[in-house]
């Protein structure tokens, strides 16, 4: 089948497209006229166009394609942009730095497919279609979540996933580093978070419950400057990175590392071996606290997004319960009992990251009730993110029967070991519920984000399969929001030429183990409601 012409396959969709006649060749003499202002988009385009074209797109004052910062298009906001092709130049315009950035990857995509080769290709003209762009996102967050916790991903592949989120307009990289099965972030006032909490002696096969295991040793951590250098990389692109290092639940490795944070401090544990919920949560001195005001310092110190993601989901309350020193915590606090210290240690930490100029995220769960200065990514369900809103709460939708990427992509036999749950295919992602409760709340929806959880994905082309082309459905709800599915899946036609020139493994299961359990579909209805989905105690 003949695929269909690179204008046609934009994704996301732009706001409005039109196509003119005629063409614009890139070529060894093609020089850039960059205004100032717009010299990290130059960068940008040049450094994503080499590998493939080997042009060096100089700068010149006379060049012929423009990219030009002017503060005064305030119609295309932050990140809007307009992009203007003729058989005679090029024009690529934007109120904000970022909106440059989204235009650079709407002239990667107008190119010829093979323009995304990290290899050199010969014998293509590099020319770009005449067309007239104006364009401006439909929702201001646009993310996808990566867990290098239960299983860690090295740096030089970070930057590979952010590149394929910047492509696809996506502006937030939510990284999971940390967990019951490992602890990713380096903290130089608590080393032993990376040194014990970072590795694990195996790993369970199979979902929770499960009574095998591989014998095979997983561990990793980052350093901070590997960090900080993946925070300028994905700025680079318009990416920011949301680091979460969560509590007071999925803390199994810090607990590991330091006995002294649990319920029982003389308790020695391992890191978490299986997965599921683990029912060991932080202790709630004020030692704890101070411990992890610490972290979260070292965190905003290497990450300078806006947002801190503190965890908060999935907190079984059963050792607070059992615990003297918790429940005097309680009642000091004036609180009904200890389930409710769960809402109380979230809203400690929150008060820090407020003082400090920052905005706490977390994971929604039903009847929590949280601080208003925390933003809320409700997983569970979409009625959630709606009462969240009216509450006053900025939410982020990440329903996990249409965001979760580590559900199946379908039912067959040859699909490789996915999460057991829903399928989520890839029309269940494109119709994923952004709706805001009423008008009035609108402002309060700031988008949507993927999830890929990793218990049961070792390797990137496990990552990749999953994820792509869910997360380009995703990309397209957020970013224009009103495309229908035959439009949609018209462009991802041909936008899975671009996918097979990043080397993406989108369509065919890449090589490995044989599934160990079934795919079992399950109706919402009678799906648990853990954020794994296999949790036995749904709340």
């Amino acid at each position: 089948m003949d695929l269909p012409r690179p204008e046609l396959a934009l994704v996301p969709r732009p706001r409005r497209l039109s196509a003119r006649s005629g063409r614009f060749r890139l070529d060894r003499t093609t020089r850039l006229r960059v205004t100032p202002g717009a010299g990290p988009a130059a960068v940008l385009l040049r450094t994503l166009l080499a590998p493939a074209t080997g042009l060096p797109l100089d700068s010149a004052a006379d060049g012929a394609f423009v990219l030009a910062l002017d503060p005064a298009l305030t119609g295309l906001g932050d990140e809007g942009y307009g992009l203007t092709v003729s058989p005679q130049g090029v024009l690529l315009r934007a109120a904000r730095p970022a909106g440059l950035l989204r235009g650079v990857q709407t002239v990667r995509q107008l190119l010829p497919y093979e323009a995304l080769s990290g290899r050199p290709v010969r014998g293509v003209p590099w020319e770009l279609p005449a067309v007239e762009i104006t364009d401006v996102p439909r929702h201001a967050w646009r993310g996808s979540m990566l867990d290098v916790a239960r299983h860690f991903q090295p740096v030089s592949y970070l930057r590979r996933y952010v590149d394929l989120l910047a492509l696809h307009k996506l502006n937030v990289f939510h990284l999971h580093l940390t967990d019951d099965q490992g602890w990713r972030m380096p903290v130089a006032a608590h080393p032993r978070l990376t040194e014990v909490g970072g590795r694990r002696a195996e790993s369970m096969v199979g979902p929770a419950g499960s009574d095998r295991f591989d014998g095979v040793p997983h561990g990793g951590s980052y350093t901070r400057a590997e960090l900080r250098a993946l925070v300028a990389y994905a700025a680079e692109r318009g990416v920011s990175v949301l680091p979460e290092t969560g509590v007071p639940g999925h803390v199994r490795a810090a607990l590991a590392a330091y006995p002294e944070l649990g319920t029982d401090p003389a308790r020695r544990l391992d890191v978490w071996t299986h997965w599921g919920v683990c029912e060991n949560v932080l202790g709630t001195g004020e030692n704890v606290l101070d411990f992890f005001r610490t972290v979260l310092d070292e965190v905003m110190d290497v990450f300078p997004s806006p947002y801190v993601h503190i965890g908060g989901d999935e907190v079984p309350t059963t050792e607070w319960e059992l615990s003297p020193s918790a429940r005097a915590r309680a009642a000091r606090e004036g609180l009904a009992g200890p389930r409710a210290l769960h809402p109380w240690f979230i809203a400690r930490l929150a008060e820090h990251l407020v003082r400090a100029g920052r905005r706490p995220v977390v994971w929604a769960e039903s009847g929590v009730a949280l601080p208003l200065d925390c933003t809320v990514m409700s997983w569970r369900d979409p009625a959630h993110a709606r009462a969240a809103a009216l509450r006053g709460h900025q939410v982020v939708h990440a329903d996990h029967r249409a965001t979760y990427f580590d559900y199946p992509r379908g039912a067959g036999p040859g699909e490789p070991p996915a999460q057991p749950g829903v399928v989520v295919d890839l029309r269940a992602v494109h119709e994923v519920d952004l709706a805001p409760p009423t008008p009035q709340a609108a402002s309060r929806v700031l988008g949507a984000q993927g999830q890929l959880w990793t218990e049961f994905v070792r390797t990137p082309e496990h990552i990749e399969y999953l994820t792509f082309p869910r997360l380009c459905a995703l990309a397209e709800r957020v970013w224009d929001g009103t495309s229908g599915w035959r439009d949609f899946t018209a462009r991802l036609a041909g936008h899975r030429a671009r996918l097979d020139a990043l080397d993406v493994p989108h369509a065919a299961p890449p090589p490995g183990p044989p599934v160990s359990f079934p795919h079992t579909p399950h109706h919402p209805s009678t799906l648990p409601l853990g954020r794994e989905s296999y949790r036995k105690d749904p709340a």
